[in-house]
């Protein structure tokens, strides 16, 4: 699958690609046929799915297998208020990539599970996510190289 965040005048261009060893000029086709409106959802939608937490809750619910409680998520999501969960399954579930179901009972339970959408984007994101992990001694050899540079001066 592969993902365009298209230029605006005056800024570069940034393409990410999953699962392709060589690129070619024509990976990109797709790109310019976005409109201006496309491509600000696409926008959108990476930004939240980026963010700190969402992907960790996705993979906690998918490493679940069965729909978990609000509370059962809050044991697993590690650091996480009650507040900023509650906002980002809100915002998970508006996107179509978690399913939230209410039984009707005292006191009323609710359960949180994965769609297949919110599945298929957890897939696509597994390549990159491994692939920062196994690179991540080289971003901190840059980091110090920088930091290095910045204290000599």
């Amino acid at each position: 699958m592969i993902y365009c965040i298209r230029s605006k005048e005056g800024t570069q261009t940034i393409y990410t690609h999953l699962e392709v060893t060589e690129l070619t000029s024509d990976m990109f086709d797709f790109c310019s046929s976005m409109t201006d409106e496309q491509d600000g959802r696409a926008r959108e939608l990476i930004e939240r799915a980026a963010a700190k937490w969402p992907l960790r809750i996705l993979h906690v619910l998918s490493d679940a297998g069965a729909p978990l409680r609000f509370s059962r998520l809050m044991e697993r999501v590690e650091g996480i208020s009650q507040k900023v969960l509650t906002q980002t399954l809100r915002t998970l579930e508006r996107d179509g990539l978690v399913i939230r179901t209410l039984y009707p009972q005292v006191p009323p339970r609710v359960e949180y599970e994965l769609t297949p959408l919110g599945r298929d984007l957890l897939m696509q994101v597994v390549s990159l996510w491994r692939w920062i992990v196994e690179h991540l001694d080289d971003f901190d050899a840059r980091k110090a190289v920088k930091l290095a540079a910045t204290a000599n001066a």
